[in-house]
């Protein structure tokens, strides 16, 4: 067995790893404030003297999983006002569309246990533009592009550092640490490095008095000593670094203007080099954050190398095998992704696929939030909660969460987002199918679901509303793990499944709002898609029925139909539950069928499509035909099962016989499950062939939602003519925007109105798989539409699949659509094969937009460059 894969097996080998957080601070978990303004409790230029109540943040930062001991880098150009400690961005208020990274790097290499690491920071020779990044963002508007780093001219003449940072584990609890710096310029310059080690405050608050410490006894050594860790040193290779000490403290009076007992501070070694105050770190050589004081200067285009090692080892000399551990572990690295990557011919493919699970990789998190102590505070840190006015999740005392999980973005979304997650599982499967599991069974835990059923969305609010895709991938996650390892998991699938059944009644219950199995949600993921807000109370009863609430469900059925099919070949008990859930399935499409009586339903038969409808408290309804991607969502309710599993289910099979013959006004409104397909399959879905063709007519035409680089999420039509409508007197318009939203509608959440969007892509390009599994070659649609070129579905979903991947693979010109045209990140040579993973794109040029290292559900394109096998 290879090397990564032994390791895989011991999960001591994952006690430690890139679980620091890229931002802590405007996060919800740090805010003590009387309004809720979590933005404006914590921000950047705070964040360095301010210390965190629940995580840490740092650049390239490692810590153990429960974050006890951190380790990160510190860079100053000698330039800057402010040494980087974190990567900077702009708050949500500040960027004219919303929080925005203004930094540049890029995660280029990691292993499932992080044996080995790398990422590369590029860190500019002159005074970081922060008040010109803030001022001309702020002075733009919606309706314009955001300021980047680049346009700044900051990188002009190559003025920057290329900044190489890897790891390399000896033992699980043993790392090598290598930063590289580039001096990309033609002069000489000057570059502080501050490798730092520090303690999460736990002692601050109340709870206990114990303050673990780091000190140092010789030189290009800092001794850490805390009674539950193993790591007990730091050593520099260079023994004449000098070390400089403070304290993870707040600096109140920098805060908060009032005086503190404490003389050592968070920011103490900031302005110590900074501003020179020489009693800003501790001459005893004690603290809770030290870091060792490289000062280096580059000549043009020089390399060079600086070598720390964590240990827990006390060593005359810690670097004597440094060199031939770290090529070990790069070459341990080249095998794994070798095997992963053995169907890939292709070098472009390759390097896309391998960045795309580094970024996974990179994005774990160390996540602490216990919403009880949140709430009330602690003993030595008051919460003045206004609660006669709005404070974010309330319902949720009984979450405590503590665990490693995979984030959307460290910088941009810190946070667990459950629906991201489900998407984040399926590429992770590739991977490492065990931490995929662990992280879909997380979610179900008592400490995280709900007693009502509903699972935590997210951490701005844990009650909102998300499409609930978790037992699709659930059941994808066993699939490919169960390929990879040769038997089925049962006992996850199982765990999984009854937890989700608590999730299901809570939807039945909570989104049904007339108990007539149409299903609204609120915001649903889809950021406000449609005219109005989702969330909006109309006059005299009115209320909006929910194409993609509905058929989210019709989905979320048919996953826990198959699900309870794949049980049931183990324990006929489960039978029962396929049957129910089937039943489910045939109601909810009578509901869509039959909303408004005769006025029809979600379904409008002269347009083809799927749309909102607003119900009248008469009884009449309005068809909102606004054509966006909620009318493709039917497509992802969408099973095909194999004849010899019904024969295996006997109940089952008589089941669904005995709703064929006495209640054909059910079985006719969905696909003809009793007619075999190729291969003895039968098809369950929502779309029957006609509709399915009419939506697809739809779907891929180019005057519509295809673009280049895959669906759009809204028609394009309505960019020359939005959709308008009126209600309640109010006029509301909506206009095909190809990347930011230009409005503020909705406290700015409307960008699914144009972009492309990976993970409802990714669905579209298996649903269409799916379909086509099915019908074969007997199904075939124009495609493009218009262009007179007939095509089976396999040929659209492979297409599709190609146009998504195009995001990010070299065009003939050499350039790679989501760098958006910049010359730079196109054809330098120290930029070009560096791949971002934006949270959408534009839907007509392709370029990245939104949160810039989403490598969680845009990762999803890892498992789109996987060969399928037929």
């Amino acid at each position: 067995m290879m090397a990564e894969k032994e390791r895989m097996l011991d999960d001591q080998w994952k006690k430690w790893g890139p679980y620091v957080s890229n931002r802590q601070w405007g996060t919800v978990r740090e805010d003590y404030s009387t309004n809720g303004n979590a933005w404006d409790y914590t921000n950047y230029h705070g964040a360095i003297s301010r210390a965190y109540r629940w995580n840490e943040d740092g650049i390239a930062g490692i810590c153990d999983s429960k974050q006890r001991l951190c380790f990160a880098f510190s860079f100053w150009n000698r330039r800057d006002q402010i040494i980087k400690e974190r990567f900077f961005g702009l708050s949500n208020h500040e960027g004219n569309h919303g929080e925005d990274i203004k930094e540049i790097f890029y995660y280029l290499d990691n292993t499932p246990t992080h044996s080995y690491m790398k990422m590369v920071y590029k860190y500019p020779i002159n005074e970081f533009p922060y008040e010109q990044l803030v001022n001309e963002n702020a002075a733009r508007t919606k309706k314009e592009g955001e300021f980047e780093l680049t346009d700044t001219g900051i990188f002009e003449n190559n003025a920057y550092f290329d900044i190489f940072i890897e790891y390399a584990k000896i033992n699980h609890d043993d790392f090598l640490i290598r930063v590289t710096a580039v001096n990309r310029s033609s002069t000489k310059a000057p570059l502080v490095i501050l490798p730092t080690v520090w303690y999460r405050n736990n002692w601050t608050w109340g709870y206990g008095a114990y303050e673990p410490q780091l000190k140092s006894s010789f030189n290009g050594v800092i001794d850490i000593d805390h009674n539950t860790i193993c790591m007990k040193k730091f050593y520099a290779r260079d023994t004449s670094a000098e070390t400089l000490f403070c304290n993870n403290e707040t600096n109140s009076e920098k805060i908060f203007g009032t005086p503190s007992e404490a003389k050592f501070f968070k920011d103490g070694i900031n302005n110590y080099l900074i501003h020179g105050t020489e009693d800003a770190v501790n001459p005893e050589k004690s603290g809770t954050k030290a870091s060792f004081f490289i000062d280096a200067e580059l000549e043009p285009g020089e390399s060079r190398s600086f070598d720390f090692r964590l240990s827990p080892h006390e060593m005359d000399d810690a670097f004597f095998d440094f060199d031939e551990i770290v090529a070990l572990r790069k070459q341990e690295a080249e095998d794994f992704y070798a095997d992963i990557q053995c169907d890939l011919a292709d070098e472009e493919e390759k390097n896309i696929q391998r960045q795309a699970f580094a970024g996974l990789l990179w994005n774990k998190q160390f996540y602490y939030y216990n919403v009880s102590k949140w709430l009330k505070g602690d003993p030595r840190q008051e919460a003045p909660r206004d609660f006669s006015r709005h404070v974010r999740n309330t319902e949720w005392e009984h979450m405590q969460n503590k665990d490693i999980i995979s984030m959307p973005d460290k910088w941009e979304y810190p946070w667990f987002a459950t629906w991201d997650l489900a998407f984040h599982c399926v590429p992770f499967a590739l991977l490492d199918p065990g931490f995929a599991k662990h992280q879909l069974k997380l979610l179900t835990k008592e400490w995280y679901i709900h007693p009502n059923g509903q699972l935590p969305a997210y951490e701005w609010d844990f009650s909102d509303v998300n499409p609930p895709v978790h037992a699709w991938s659930t059941f994808r996650v066993f699939k490919i793990d169960e390929k990879a390892n040769g038997k089925p998991d049962l006992p996850f699938l199982e765990s999984v499944f009854q937890k989700l059944l608590l999730n299901f009644t809570w939807w039945v219950n909570r989104k049904d709002k007339n108990g007539n199995n149409v299903f609204g949600g609120g915001f649903l993921g889809l950021d406000n898609i449609g005219a109005f807000d989702r969330n909006m109370e109309f006059k005299n009863g009115d209320h909006l029925e929910q194409a993609d609430g509905t058929s989210w469900m019709a989905m979320f059925a048919l996953n826990m139909m198959r699900i309870s099919m794949e049980l049931a070949l183990y324990n006929p008990v489960y039978e029962d539950m396929a049957i129910k859930f089937f039943e489910h399935y045939l109601y909810i499409a009578e509901a869509m069928e039959n909303i408004g009586g005769a006025k029809g339903g979600l379904w409008n038969e002269e347009d083809g499509f799927f749309y909102d409808v607003l119900q009248l408290n008469d009884g009449d309804s309005v068809s909102l035909k606004l054509r966006s991607i909620v009318g493709l969502i039917p497509m992802f309710a969408v099973e095909i099962i194999d004849h010899e599993i019904l024969e295996q289910l006997p109940n089952f099979t008589s089941r669904m016989q005995w709703i064929l013959k006495n209640k054909p006004e059910l079985a006719n409104l969905v696909s003809h499950w009793e007619v075999e397909g190729a291969g003895g399959k039968h098809l369950m879905s929502i779309l029957r062939k006609t509709r399915l063709k009419r939506v697809l007519e739809r779907m891929v035409d180019e005057k519509e939602f295809l673009s280049d680089y895959g669906i759009r999420s809204m028609s394009k039509i309505y960019e020359d003519e939005p959709y308008q409508f009126t209600v309640d007197g109010q006029e509301f318009s909506v206009k095909y925007t190809p990347a930011e939203s230009d409005s503020r509608m909705f406290g700015g959440n409307s960008n699914w109105r144009g972009p492309i969007w990976f993970p409802i892509n990714f669905l579209i390009v298996e649903s269409l798989q799916r379909f086509h599994y099915y019908y074969g070659d007997r199904m075939q649609v124009e495609f493009p539409t218009n262009s007179g070129e007939m095509r089976n579905l396999e040929y659209v979903a492979d297409n599709l699949s190609s146009r998504l991947c195009s995001i990010f693979m070299k065009d003939e010109n050499g350039e790679r659509a989501f760098n958006g045209g910049n010359r730079m990140m196109n054809h330098d040579e120290h930029f070009k094969d560096y791949i971002m993973f934006n949270e959408y794109f534009n839907g007509d040029t392709g370029m990245g937009i939104g949160a810039s290292h989403q490598t969680g559900w845009t990762a999803t394109v890892a498992k789109l460059l996987k060969p399928r096998v037929s």
